[in-house]
């Protein structure tokens, strides 16, 4: 029996490496990829070239091809970018935008946020007022995660610190045009008159 299995032992690599595949296309994210690239690899080897189908060289290749296929794996994060597929907390939806789904009052809603992740609808309810299907909204409170606490973009309007940057960006405007024109000295002035 043993004969028979190390006598085929890169088949064996091959068909378990196969499988290990198609698991994880079955269930992607459980990490399945990286063994059974190994295993392919190191079967394919070993079926393509009969001295190396040593089990000794077999593993040094699985071990080997394993290294390789996790930087790999970790690298290039095939899952949907570097971080981006970790779960958030309720305190990251603080100030996420998005729009109402449906009318939101003081007692019931739902909006989708544009960075919402998995899941992006979630129920929603306003300080004041209601807010129509389809306007932006900001999240004010995350409540949780369960309920978000949501105002309307255009309820906002202009609060102090826009009305200071305005200020401020009007102030250099005029600084800008009073540096514009140059003064008249003295001496311009006695020479045209």
């Amino acid at each position: 029996m043993l004969d028979v299995l190390f006598g085929n032992m890169p088949l064996v690599l091959l068909t378990a490496g196969l499988i290990l595949m198609a698991l994880e296309a079955l269930s992607p994210g459980a990490h399945l990829i990286v063994i059974g690239v190994a295993l392919v690899g190191a079967g394919l080897v070993g079926v393509l070239f009969p001295p190396a189908a040593s089990p000794f060289v077999l593993a040094a290749l699985t071990l080997l091809v394993g290294l390789v296929a996790t930087y790999v794996y970790r690298e290039f994060d095939f899952y949907g970018g570097k971080g981006t597929a970790q779960t958030k907390d309720s305190g990251s939806l603080a100030g996420s935008t998005g729009y109402a789904t449906e009318t939101i009052t003081t007692r019931e809603g739902e909006v989708k946020l544009d960075e919402g992740g998995f899941a992006p609808y979630y129920s929603a309810r306003t300080t004041s007022g209601t807010i129509d299907e389809g306007e932006e909204i900001i999240v004010l409170d995350p409540g949780g995660g369960n309920v978000l606490t949501v105002e309307s973009l255009e309820s906002l309007g202009e609060d102090d610190i826009d009305r200071a940057l305005a200020e401020g960006a009007a102030s250099d405007a005029d600084a800008d045009d009073d540096e514009s024109v140059e003064p008249t000295t003295e001496r311009e002035t006695e020479k045209s008159s």
